[in-house]
């Protein structure tokens, strides 16, 4: 039996759907509420709440997901497109939540009623963190619970948020997360609001692997960079665009070290520092992560792709793989039409 390796954490987020290094690790689910208000926008609520779902198909059960309306029925959103929301927002259901995020819209009307407001400072007494997506933190700012916070609200409210809010610094960037209140004034700052929290909460490589999935879909069909979302000192970073590049033929360390003008104990010594690996280990799953985009992706056969990735022979390609990823190669699944 071969012994089951993980990822270092330079390659981890990307391999986070394929491998499950903790199943029986109990976690806490956070309970995440969406309360869509009348010309909502769908793309700003759609963002934020596909982020929290990816979270649960890398690591199942970390967050649940609801959304509300302030009345019974339907909903209609900035695009038009009706939806129905699960429950009509309460008192009672706060008990339930541990965020609330409030989905606002450029149509959505800047008015909020004695029980909308009440409400909401209900859920801050609760200790519910509070969202606000659009104009989302203009309803915040009026029920007074933006007082000492910084936050974002789309730009053609910041006015009407600045009438009331004396002690709210507005800021203009797409979003901001200011202790138990985040705020993102579109749909890009809702995505990443949604990611930062998420990190947060969790850990750099589960955002790796949500930004794998959503921001860089097409990546599935091209080979992944693996230096995108990584921050490296400019030595190792054309280090490692060099082992991307020369996968077929994987270089020696030696010549690494020399195209990085540093010697082979510096390099060891950043990869350390900055990737906490070895340069064998990463250019090892570096070729693992592309064989098994590879094998999932394209019509090559397991002997094209295991030349492709720089594999001497079938036995040694099969027992890295099945050493990272649970299983041969020969039952990796296809996902070509």
């Amino acid at each position: 039996m071969i012994e089951r390796r993980q990822f270092s954490g330079g390659m981890k987020g990307k391999n986070l759907r394929y491998v499950n290094d903790n199943p029986n690790q109990p976690t806490q689910m956070v309970r995440a509420g969406f309360l869509l208000l009348e010309h909502f926008s769908l793309p700003a609520f759609t963002q934020a709440l596909d982020t929290i779902v990816t979270a649960n198909l890398l690591r199942p059960k970390l967050f649940s997901s609801q959304t509300f309306g302030l009345n019974d029925g339907e909903v209609i959103s900035d695009l038009g497109l009706v939806i129905r929301p699960d429950a009509r927002i309460n008192c009672s259901v706060l008990q339930d939540l541990d965020m609330l995020v409030i989905c606002g819209g450029y149509r959505t009307e800047l008015r909020a009623t004695d029980e909308f407001i009440q409400l909401l400072k209900t859920a801050a007494g609760l200790g519910i963190t509070l969202a606000g997506l659009w104009n989302g933190a203009w309803f915040l700012g009026r029920a007074g619970l933006l007082a000492g916070y910084r936050c974002a609200i789309h730009p053609e409210h910041r006015p009407a948020l600045a009438e009331f809010c004396k002690a709210t610094q507005v800021s203009s960037e797409p979003y901001v997360i200011d202790r138990d209140r985040l705020t993102a004034s579109s749909p890009s700052g809702a995505f990443h609001m949604a990611l930062d929290w998420i990190k947060g909460l969790h850990d750099k490589a589960l955002v790796e692997g949500i930004e794998d999935i959503l921001a860089f879909e097409e990546s599935r069909y091209r080979r992944i960079k693996p230096t995108e979302n990584i921050c490296l000192s400019a030595p190792l970073r054309e280090v490692v665009k060099l082992m991307d590049a020369n996968l077929e033929e994987p270089l020696e360390l030696e010549q690494l070290a020399t195209y990085a003008g540093r010697s082979r104990r510096q390099l060891e010594r950043l990869f350390r520092e900055q990737l906490g690996t070895t340069p064998q280990r990463y250019y090892l799953e570096l070729r693992i992560t592309e064989a098994r985009r590879l094998l999932q992706h394209t019509e090559l056969s397991q002997v094209d792709v295991l030349v492709a990735c720089g594999f001497v022979s079938p036995s040694h390609f099969s027992k890295c793989y099945s050493s990272y990823f649970g299983y041969r190669p020969s039952k990796e699944v296809r996902l070509v039409k």
